[in-house]
């Protein structure tokens, strides 16, 4: 089965069984949400009877929990220490946000692994490992290091600042990573002939911590690192280079969530779903929206 679906909403009054309908109601077969807020620390208590209604639904539908991803806050930010109050606050807010998955009973979680703003990529990096080991020192869940563009001083747009995080990090069992198509783009990597891609991080990384792809187009040509996200067959990667790796084997059994802008307000997954089932490029997907919408 395909494992295609996008970023759902996680509400305070329906939670998980909420947003596995929204999901249902795209057509998907998997997807990602917030346990909260990603720009705030406001959180729910979580409603036990309201994630088994859920975990019943998803086996009616034949959904793979195991699959189900969670996006930690963009608020924490792990590379940068200059603060000792807020490194510490990314420290805390990101164990109180795995305590919550495991609750939820979710297994990964992806994770921007930060920017150094102006400490140097070194020093980032060792402040990431630093707090991946205070983390998961006692986790059981996985914390997936998302690639990224290359914005600013964001680190982690290349495979060897994902891999020497990965080493240092002591629970390697709890480690792994999330590729981001946009990102990977933007970043300079060639997503044309994704499997030289895949063979380059398996020699780097290893494809054996790859268990999440953002699947997104790219407002931006290659090597831009500008990370704004276009909708399916919209951008400068295109419908079909995306289709070849969203139907790559070597990637069958990984999660694939979309992460592409609303248009007009409305969430497009629905249709980019059946876009990406029928691998039919509609080119008036856009117009389509906003004539409903209107």
């Amino acid at each position: 089965m395909l494992l295609i679906g996008s970023h759902v909403k996680f509400k305070s009054n329906t939670q998980l069984l909420g947003s596995l309908e929204e999901a249902l109601s795209y057509g998907a077969t998997t997807f990602m949400f917030y346990t909260g807020a990603p720009q705030n620390t406001m959180r729910t208590k979580l409603d036990k009877n309201l994630t088994l209604e859920a975990i019943k639904l998803m086996k009616d539908n034949n959904i793979d929990y195991s699959k189900v991803i969670v996006h930690a806050p963009y608020i924490i930010n792990l590379a940068n220490n200059k603060e000792e109050d807020k490194y510490n606050f990314s420290i805390n807010f990101l164990k109180e946000e795995i305590k919550r998955c495991e609750e939820l009973g979710i297994k990964y979680m992806v994770l921007h692994p930060g920017s150094h703003v102006g400490l140097g990529t070194d020093c980032g990096i060792k402040n990431i490992i630093n707090g991946l080991n205070i983390i998961l020192e006692d986790s059981n869940v996985t914390i997936l290091l998302e690639t990224m563009a290359g914005k600013g001083s964001e680190i982690g747009s290349n495979f060897k600042e994902i891999k020497k995080i990965i080493t240092g990090v002591k629970n390697k069992n709890h480690i792994g990573v999330c590729m981001d198509t946009c990102h990977l783009n933007d970043a300079g990597y060639d997503v044309f002939d994704f499997d030289k891609l895949l063979n380059y991080f398996d020699e780097i990384v290893g494809l054996n911590y790859l268990h999440c792809i953002h699947i997104n187009d790219s407002k931006n040509p290659k090597s831009s690192h500008k990370d704004r996200h276009e909708n399916i067959g919209f951008g400068t990667i295109g419908f079909d280079a995306l289709i070849n790796i969203i139907y790559n084997d070597r990637i069958k059994d990984i999660p694939k969530i979309l992460e592409t802008p609303y248009i007009l307000e409305y969430p497009p997954y629905k249709y980019e779903i059946e876009m990406i089932k029928n691998k039919k490029f509609d080119q008036n997907l856009k117009e389509n929206i906003e004539k409903q919408v209107n």
